[in-house]
């Protein structure tokens, strides 16, 4: 909350002030009974996917988050050249002992190469040096039901110093061919609130493992 000063301006004769002098407010500060509006906050996400035997592309994200509101917006994530916008609605809590808890169930529509709509959800935990993401969707095709999916990433974290992150991620996806219906891989991961590098290695003991390296900036 901001405090606000209320200045008097004095009548000449000092027993009429009260009766009049009018009351102007100083210009510098602000009102305390008005709530301050939640301020929107940005983010955008670009992960690029080298997949050996098949292919390799690039994975933007925007977000955006204001109070309980959140909207976002994706390329190539439900398939290849297929576009998606979300909205949902976030709820968080935290305890005395540092624990915080995030979730964010959503709602999306996909348009392109795949079409369809979406529930979805963000969730997330921390407790002093760990962290626990996941996010997920069902993808219910519109043009084929055959082939609607299940989605999913999940990634458990560790910061052994400030600002560097070790870790392993679980994903299931369609988006490319390959043996495995899970990919498991580990992370390695540097950054801070407003930006973020990381790079996964999923499938170690393949011949053919795949990688993707993410980049992240919020504002």
């Amino acid at each position: 909350m901001h405090c606000r000063f209320i200045v008097a301006a004095l009548a000449a004769v000092p027993d009429l002030a009260s009766a009049q002098s009018p009351t102007i407010e100083d210009p510098r500060v602000e009102d305390t009974t008005a709530e301050k509006a939640p301020a929107w906050e940005f983010s955008a996400t670009v992960l690029s996917f080298y997949v050996p035997g098949d292919r390799e592309y690039i994975q933007p994200i925007v977000e955006a988050d204001r109070d309980w509101l959140h909207l976002e917006a994706r390329f190539n994530y439900e398939g290849v050249d297929t576009g998606s916008l979300w909205a949902g609605v976030n709820f968080d809590s935290g305890s005395e002992d540092g624990l915080l808890v995030s979730l964010t169930p959503m709602v999306g529509v996909a348009a392109g190469d795949t079409e369809g709509v979406a529930p979805g959800y963000r969730c997330g935990a921390s407790w002093q040096r760990f962290e626990f993401d996941a996010e997920g969707e069902w993808l219910f095709d519109t043009e084929n039901a055959e082939t609607s999916f299940f989605y999913s990433w999940s990634e458990l974290t560790f910061a052994p110093i400030d600002k560097l992150r070790l870790g392993v991620v679980v994903e299931r996806t369609v988006l490319f061919e390959s043996d495995r219906e899970i990919q498991r891989g580990m992370l390695l991961g540097y950054g801070n609130e407003r930006f973020d590098v990381s790079g996964v290695w999923f499938n170690p003991d393949d011949s053919d493992p795949i990688f993707v390296l993410s980049f992240g900036a919020g504002f």
